[in-house]
């Protein structure tokens, strides 16, 4: 038993797909990204706390709503990712 590979069991570097693998976050996805912000008082302004990802508005309201149900919200918006837009680049 050297350190050499046999030609029966290749190395795991010389695999014909480990040269195309791609980042999850990097795939196109055919669902929406959304951005959820919300306020807990009055006073405040709307301010981004988090992002769901979701096919239809009903549905990012559902997400949205369950996953960040960590506050007392007294109000909750979901805009589309897509609909952003720069006013001042960096």
């Amino acid at each position: 038993m050297s350190g050499t590979p046999s030609p029966e069991c290749p190395p795991a570097t010389a695999s014909p797909f480990a040269a195309a693998r791609v980042r999850e976050e990097a795939k196109p996805s055919p669902r929406a990204v959304w951005l959820v912000l919300a306020r807990r008082k009055s006073v405040e302004a709307l301010a981004l706390v988090g992002t769901v990802i979701a096919d239809e508005p009903e549905l990012a309201m559902v997400f949205a709503r369950s996953i960040y149900d960590e506050h007392p919200w007294i109000e909750m918006v979901v805009v589309p990712r897509s609909e952003v837009r720069t006013v001042i680049a960096s």
